[in-house]
């Protein structure tokens, strides 16, 4: 009998999403518990995450109910440890390559789009930046590509497609609905002291964005788009609908 293991997570999370495309791609057995960052219950940051973020994981221990975590189990959080963690305790999974080299090549491209494509579009979408930047990280991921490769490293889905995955499912909603700039009280505590409300998301920015990405420039890298979005697990674990909703939700004030 495996170890248990149980994902706390937020649904409409890019965060936890990393985590849920790993586990689907690994057909890992688990179990989930979603958690409301806008009202989390009281036992979550004293018993599985003090910081009080999620996603978050424990392993191990006896198999109890997940709003009543065991001491016992290991608890891991910050999405981007999980991917690692979640490597190693699946190695059959191909979720990280045996081969030395593609390994650190792996984890090179999980740091260069958690810099270049992740932040930079958070920061965007909240109107702190300009898209200049989403630009020039998308660039420099696309020279990661490799000719005729499906995935970000090798020939088998790994975390480095996991890990960007989410931000490009989101750079989807940004260029075909122009949603962004996120008011006062828009996100929970600790994502908003992250990124201060200090500037706007101009109406018509994201849909000029989307119409940058679909010149030659960026041909290599919009066909990775195309097939980490076509996945089976990306389809599983992503709910464009409701994303959208949250974004219009959240996402009210306008600059024109």
């Amino acid at each position: 009998m495996s170890e248990q293991l149980t994902l706390y997570l937020y649904k409409l999370s890019p965060y936890s999403q990393k985590i849920e495309l790993a586990l689907t791609e690994a057909n890992a057995p688990h179990r989930t518990y979603q958690v409301d960052l806008f009202n989390k219950p009281e036992w979550f940051a004293s018993k599985v995450n003090p910081v009080g973020k999620v996603p978050v994981v424990t392993y191990g221990g006896p198999n109890v109910e997940p709003n009543d975590p065991s001491p016992l189990s290991a608890k891991i959080a910050e999405s981007n440890v999980i991917l690692e963690f979640l490597a190693d305790l699946y190695p059959d999974s191909g979720l990280l390559p045996k081969d030395p080299v593609l390994r650190a090549k792996v984890r090179f491209f999980i740091d260069a789009s958690t810099k270049h494509i992740e932040g930079p579009s958070l920061a965007f979408i909240l109107g702190k930046e300009s898209y200049d930047n989403i630009l020039k990280g998308i660039e420099f991921i696309q020279e990661l590509l490799e000719e005729g490769r499906d995935f970000a490293v090798g020939d088998h889905y790994t975390i480095a497609d996991a890990c960007i995955s989410p931000s490009l499912a989101r750079l989807k909603i940004i260029t075909e609905t122009d949603l962004g700039r996120a008011p006062a009280r828009a996100f929970s505590r600790e994502v908003e002291s992250d990124y201060l409300e200090t500037g706007k998301f101009p109406v018509g920015m994201g849909y000029k964005l989307g119409e940058e990405l679909k010149g030659p420039k960026f041909v290599k890298f919009m066909k990775y788009v195309h097939r980490m979005l076509e996945r089976p697990s990306l389809k599983q674990t992503h709910d464009e609908e409701s994303v959208i909703t949250f974004f219009k939700t959240r996402f009210t004030e306008r600059v024109q």
